[in-house]
């Protein structure tokens, strides 16, 4: 596997290695430790690794004076308000938000060389400035600003601080513009309060895309009033035979605008024409014979198939696809396609011809699982690979062969981000057919080359599924996605040139007591110099 490693000599390299080791604590270098604990965070210390730092300069120290000063717009305000809203439990100041003055926290938009989501950060005695171009690059710069605090202003109750902010300045920007987290809400139902809670843990990784995998064999999970039966019956039971459920319109709507308020667009999935069992069994129509199967809750693939021939197969398509698509304002409606095994390769074809074209006249861009290329995918169409690293060369090159014929790449290999993998032989829950994923292996990959024949500029972005055989509350939701969402959200945000293991993992380390305090229950993986509890 090739890595892309800084071109900062080897030497400089170590050193900066030793030094954020002596700044976590894990190393001393005859520092004093309670200075070192009293120490503001370092500019570069943060997830993901931000793209220049300038540090220097006095910290900023926020006080009982402190304000929050936005500019005029709506929207910066209500960034204001969120931040001071994070801040107040810990720190017990009032924080008021204010369009007047000067110091304290100032947020405001500029123009200059951001970005659709970058920002800049500038500390300094007088205060801290975030300006962006765009709200989303101030809001990404807010989460910063938290993980620069120490992890104790995460908690709903007064901590003693202080407070102080490291001087300098921090230029930041993505690298990939889809930066993505799959939740599979199919095999297991999550509740609207569970996926808000997953989604404000996105946000503090500046991951802007929430894949929710809403149709399965044992699921369907969104209402739709042409096809009423889809959810009150398909949506009745889970895996291992639990009471299941689904989302009102009302609830997806609120999932949407909750996420909408953390710069997350959502990404619907309507698995088809495989995955479709709990469709199957509430219409019997759609199945070639005219026989609904029974509902399922096992953990089998590749059985079922809408029935290609069919013309209602295509009614349902449309009004499916109608009614999710007037639901969501995000750009993507994604059409599943995978473990097909039922369907045969002409209907497979067959199938995503009548169907890519109906997502278009919704007004939204086609998105499916790499099986899409070995059909005709569509002008704009995105594929998600989820292969592994041994995935067979055949298969990897039709990928390829479809990238250089311009269909963009979102990097999924279930080997590396798919967040169901054990970690180690001994974790529950999780599964393992993909191998075993501990944390470096997870982080330690460069989405830019992993394909081979696949131009650079084909790759999106990448994106970590949380698939739910086995996962069935929100506690094991957070040991199964931490700390290896924040290592995928640093491939998506974080330039190649910083990408360094032995950095990256005292950075991960200097998450350990925020999700503590956040009350994240995460895996405390030996690869990492968690500090002690």
């Amino acid at each position: 596997m090739r890595r892309n490693h800084s071109t900062t000599p080897r030497l400089s390299r170590v050193l900066g290695s030793l030094l954020l080791l002596a700044a976590a604590g894990v190393v001393t270098l005859g520092a004093d430790t309670t200075a070192q604990a009293a120490a503001p965070t370092p500019l570069d210390r943060v997830v993901p690794a931000p793209a220049s730092v300038t540090p220097g300069g006095t910290p900023y120290r926020i006080t009982r004076d402190t304000r929050v000063r936005v500019d005029g717009s709506a929207e910066v305000r209500r960034i204001g308000a969120y931040l001071a809203g994070l801040l107040r439990p810990a720190t017990g100041y009032p924080l008021p938000v204010t369009d007047h003055g000067t110091g304290g926290i100032r947020l405001g938009l500029a123009q200059g060389d951001f970005g659709a989501e970058g920002y800049r950060l500038h500390s300094g005695a007088g205060g801290v400035t975030l300006t962006a171009r765009t709200p989303a690059g101030l809001f990404h710069g807010v989460q910063t600003l938290r993980q620069l605090l120490p992890a104790a202003v995460e908690k709903k109750t007064v901590q003693p601080g202080p407070w102080r902010i490291a001087g300098g300045t921090l230029r930041d920007r993505p690298r990939y513009a889809y930066r993505g987290a799959m939740l599979d809400v199919s095999r297991h139902f999550f509740t609207v309060a569970q996926v808000k809670r997953y989604i404000d843990q996105l946000a503090l990784y500046k991951v802007n895309e929430l894949h929710l995998h809403l149709s399965d064999d044992q699921g369907w999970r969104i209402a739709i009033d042409s096809w009423p039966r889809l959810a009150s019956y398909g949506g009745s039971t889970q895996v291992g035979g639990g009471r299941g459920g689904h989302y009102t319109k009302a609830d997806y709507r609120e999932i949407v605008r909750y996420a909408a308020s953390r710069y997350l667009e959502v990404v619907p999935e309507i698995d088809m024409p495989g995955h479709t069992n709990a469709a199957l069994a509430s219409y019997a129509r759609l199945n070639c014979d005219g026989v609904a199967p029974p509902l399922y809750t096992g953990t089998e693939v590749g059985f079922s198939s809408l029935c290609v021939p069919k013309e209602v197969t295509y009614d349902f398509v449309d009004d499916v696809v109608r009614e999710v698509a007037a639901l969501t304002p995000g750009r993507y409606l994604h059409i599943g396609g995978d473990e097909a095994h039922s369907t045969s390769h002409a209907d497979y074809v067959r199938f995503m011809d009548r169907v890519q074209p109906v997502v278009a006249r919704y007004g939204k861009t086609v998105i499916g699982w790499h099986q899409l290329t070995g059909a005709h995918p569509a002008k704009g169409a995105l594929a998600q690979y989820w292969g592994l690293d041994d995935t067979s060369a055949a298969e990897k090159a039709q990928v390829a062969q479809a990238a250089r014929n311009g269909t963009g790449l979102i990097l999924s290999p279930a080997d590396r981000t798919y967040l169901d993998m054990k970690y180690t032989r001994t974790t529950r829950p999780g599964t393992d057919w993909a191998g075993l994923v501990e944390v470096k292996r997870s982080y330690d990959w460069n989405p830019g080359a992993y394909l081979t024949g696949v131009p650079a500029s084909a790759v999106r972005g990448v994106e970590a599924p949380l698939w739910t055989e086995t996962v069935t509350n929100s506690a094991e939701i957070d040991y199964m996605a931490f700390p290896r969402l924040a290592g995928a959200a640093e491939l998506g945000w974080s330039p190649a040139v910083t990408h360094d293991w032995n950095a990256y993992r005292v950075r991960l380390a200097a998450q350990g007591p925020r999700w503590d305090a956040l009350g994240i229950h995460y895996y405390r993986s030996p690869q990492v110099p968690w500090p002690a509890r």
